[in-house]
């Protein structure tokens, strides 16, 4: 699968209609974002189950805002709605792999649990 370009009009649609996706926040003026393209675009390929989305950081400040990206490249997976890792810099090939890797061992159930019960602390 190709990666996707993401902009503030499909974001959420692409985030929450999707069980997984990685984003990258990325400017074509950016030497290690254009380093780190054949990476992304190369897992976008090796694992067609998930969702590989690429924000122009500078076409889309609002969206880079929201998330608050002071550097790039920029990497964010979400996994059922859930940021389950967001860093700066471009990762090797077996970094991003071994994030994938991770993501997908982890119990979302578990997850969910612990975010409602985050929110309801906070609540109080």
């Amino acid at each position: 699968m190709a990666t996707v370009e993401l902009t503030k009009d499909n974001f959420d649609q692409v985030v929450t209609g999707n069980q997984m996706v990685v984003v990258d926040f990325w400017a074509p003026w950016c030497g290690p974002c254009r380093g780190f393209a054949p990476v992304f675009e190369s897992a976008s390929e090796m694992h067609q189950d998930i969702v590989f989305g690429k924000v122009n950081a500078d076409q889309e400040q609002e969206l880079a805002a929201t998330f608050n990206i002071r550097s790039i490249p920029f990497v964010i997976f979400f996994s059922e709605k859930v940021i389950l890792f967001a860093q700066s810099g471009a990762l090797p090939a077996e970094g991003l792999e071994s994030v994938i890797r991770q993501a997908r061992a982890i119990e979302m159930a578990q997850v969910h649990k612990e975010v409602a019960e985050q929110q309801a602390q906070q609540q109080q």
